[in-house]
């Protein structure tokens, strides 16, 4: 093989070693300790206290990002499996029984966007995180609370406006 060729082979190949050379959330064996995830990912950017002492902690990538990876910690500072939050077989964890807003954050992480809608004698607090439905539509997963803001009352996705096209017609 030609010199050229080879550096071009190599150039190539370089990105797919790297990928296998790193490792991921997915890689973490239940019962590592929090500071040795801690000191491979850095520190979670949202936790809450669990009942039975732990804590429930999550690496957000919102408002901006698509993903969220959240495990529970025991009181002993070992994590369980850290699994991926934002999609749609965990999102129908909210058609469960009764959420508050404390849970919906404790489960999924701060949204990416928090508006309301409706008319004004009937405002419903709104709670949007940005993700991909069914792990390819860019898509806000919006989870209502109703005008009280106590529970939430319904969610549903729709496109995400970020990855709208501006343009009118497509070829300008």
């Amino acid at each position: 093989m030609p010199p050229c060729l080879r550096r071009f082979a190599l150039a190539a190949l370089l990105p797919l070693a790297l990928l296998y050379g790193c490792t991921t959330f997915k890689s973490v064996p239940p019962g590592t300790p929090l500071a040795q995830v801690q000191s491979e990912f850095g520190r979670p950017n949202y936790s809450c206290p669990l009942p039975n002492g732990g804590q429930r902690v999550i690496w957000s990538g919102q408002p901006f990002g698509q993903f969220a990876w959240g495990t529970d910690v025991d009181a002993q500072g070992r994590v369980g499996e850290i699994s991926q939050l934002l999609t749609d077989q965990h999102f129908k964890k909210l058609g469960e029984g009764s959420w508050t807003p404390e849970q919906v954050l404790c489960e999924f992480g701060p949204p990416a966007e928090q508006g309301g809608v409706g008319l004004p004698s009937s405002i419903q607090i709104v709670w949007s995180y940005r993700y991909q439905q069914s792990g390819v539509w860019n898509s806000l997963m919006h989870v209502y609370f109703g005008t009280d803001g106590e529970r939430v009352t319904r969610f549903h996705p729709g496109p995400d406006p970020m990855y709208e096209r501006d343009d009118f017609l497509p070829f300008f």
